[in-house]
């Protein structure tokens, strides 16, 4: 497919367009560099009720070729689309996330987060949130945790609820991953709790055309805690694809 190629940003659970500050800054110096680059856009995951919702607004919001660039389940939301227009979808950053469905342990743990939620405690809900989403070095870190704890009200009660409604209900991307003939990077904090780098190993060896970067000493949030190494590896990936 010819055009300019489109960096598409995806949010994770509970974040917004703060969570890609500085790699927006470098795909933005990249597109002025990089005739062949258009400014990055940040996919909208406030307003739709399910993974491939927000999937087909990513793509309705943007022309041509794209490398769909998510965290977390921003990252289940790039496999949506690679899965949906593997045509137009030139590139796959897939950072701090998975491909599988949630284990039964795991969709008990979402449904007692909504639950919780629901009866008004949501800001309890964020700051539990809080170690599985920074490393130890991040979470001592008052600036970081400030970031965190105000993109998680910017995003507020209601979205957090449908965002992990909208993930429980996620399908698994093996097959989408596999059949994928894109360039894939896959990146990942080896402290991450929330999804360990054995499933970024697992992505890795699933992908025909996969590079893996784990991270020491970084946990979930890996574009904020190592935003050089993430913006370095997005814009390898753009220029490979």
């Amino acid at each position: 497919m010819h055009g300019l190629i489109t960096p598409v940003l995806i949010p994770g659970l509970l974040c917004t367009a703060e969570l890609f500050h500085d790699q927006l800054q470098a795909l933005c110096d990249l597109a002025v560099r990089d005739p062949a680059v258009n400014a990055p856009e940040v996919a909208d995951t406030l307003s739709c009720g399910s993974i491939e919702a927000m999937a087909a607004a990513a793509l309705t919001a943007t022309k041509g070729p794209v490398v769909a660039i998510g965290l977390s389940m921003g990252g289940y939301v790039a496999l949506e689309m690679a899965r949906l227009a593997p045509d137009r979808v030139q590139g796959l950053a897939l950072l701090s996330t998975s491909y599988k469905s949630d284990t039964a342990e795991k969709r008990a743990q979402r449904m007692a987060t909504i639950k919780m939620a629901e009866s008004d405690r949501f800001r309890g809900v964020t700051r539990h949130l809080l170690g599985s989403f920074l490393s130890p070095t991040a979470l001592a870190d008052a600036a970081m945790v400030a970031r965190v704890l105000r993109m998680a009200q910017d995003v507020g009660r209601d979205v957090f609820i449908s965002q992990q409604t909208a993930i429980l209900n996620r399908r698994d991307q093996s097959d989408t991953l596999a059949a994928y003939q894109g360039e894939v990077m896959i990146l990942c904090g080896l402290l991450d709790e929330l999804t360990p780098p054995e499933r970024s190993r697992e992505m890795a060896a699933l992908a025909p055309r996969a590079d893996l970067q784990l991270l020491p000493e970084i946990g979930h949030l890996s574009s904020l805690e190592a935003p050089q190494a993430v913006s370095n590896a997005v814009i390898e990936l753009l220029q490979r694809a």
